[in-house]
């Protein structure tokens, strides 16, 4: 993975559109030229509700592109309620790009697995791969065919698109993960971004197949940038993402905590030990 940018600053933005994509689901976009600049696939941002009332909320980039830069989220509760009520012209404070993303390479065949509000940060991996030449999959499943938002966006951008429900109202119906798991053309890289579930499901599969895995863990961040250490997931201590507290070798073991919100949130899947 790459190291984590010394780029992050606290960015005043602009709404300058907004979309409600489906029932509680919503994108939101704003000019920030300087995010733009250093945002990489996988980044992300903490956003204050406008108010400054509730606690800045974690949110993948999106869409990041000239000036324009855009958040696409789940409304689940108070934060992303008071998000999701912005509008045209309205200021938002947004501390970013944060953590370590996707690591883009020169593989030729990439399957991209994503579930629910896992879509919102695989965009901008899917675009940089095509940009390289790359032959790009991507596997999308959400609980009904409404909540496949965006699914036509990846086609236009020159993704193959597989779906997946769980009402079986569009596509396969039951999990993306077995669509993946039958495929006959063994990617040379997997990327995925979902719940917990999915995202264990995916690392089985990528081992089955031999194939290495980046997957984007889902977390609540209390503060986002690694300091109270309340998002950590073990991993191997031989990781390039360890940190160096606590030591591997105390008590025994090989294996150490890493924070989501400052060595992830992206990491190899045979390196984590869930």
């Amino acid at each position: 993975m790459p190291i984590v940018s010394p780029l992050a600053t606290v960015h005043t933005a602009i709404v300058t559109d907004r979309r409600e994509l489906a029932p509680g689901v919503v994108l939101i976009g704003f000019d920030a030229p300087e995010l733009v600049a250093v945002t990489k696939p996988g980044s992300f941002v903490m956003v204050v509700p406008p108010s400054g009332e509730s606690a800045a909320t974690a949110l993948g980039v999106y869409e990041a592109n000239g000036r324009r830069a855009s958040l696409l989220f789940f409304v689940l509760g108070k934060r992303t309620h008071e998000l999701s009520e912005i509008r045209e012209g309205d200021a938002l404070s947004i501390a970013g790009p944060l953590g370590n993303g996707f690591t883009i390479g020169q593989e030729k065949d990439v399957a991209i697995v994503a579930g629910g509000v896992g879509i919102a940060s695989v965009l901008l991996p899917a675009q940089e791969f095509i940009r390289r030449g790359a032959r790009v999959r991507l596997y999308y499943g959400a609980r009904s065919a409404q909540l496949l938002v965006e699914h036509e966006r990846f086609a236009r951008e020159g993704c193959e698109v597989l779906v997946s429900t769980d009402d079986g109202s569009m596509g396969h119906s039951g999990y993306i993960t077995t669509l993946l798991a039958q495929t006959e053309r063994r990617p040379d890289l997997i990327l995925a971004c979902g719940p917990t579930p999915m995202l264990r499901a995916v690392a089985r599969v990528a081992s089955d197949m031999n194939v290495p895995a980046q997957l984007s863990l889902e977390e609540t961040f209390a503060c986002g940038v690694g300091g109270c250490w309340g998002c950590v997931v073990p991993i191997v201590g031989t990781s390039a993402q360890a940190p160096s507290f606590p030591p591997a070798d105390q008590n025994g073991s090989d294996v150490v905590y890493a924070r989501v919100c400052k060595e992830g949130p992206v990491f190899w899947a045979h390196e984590l030990r869930w």
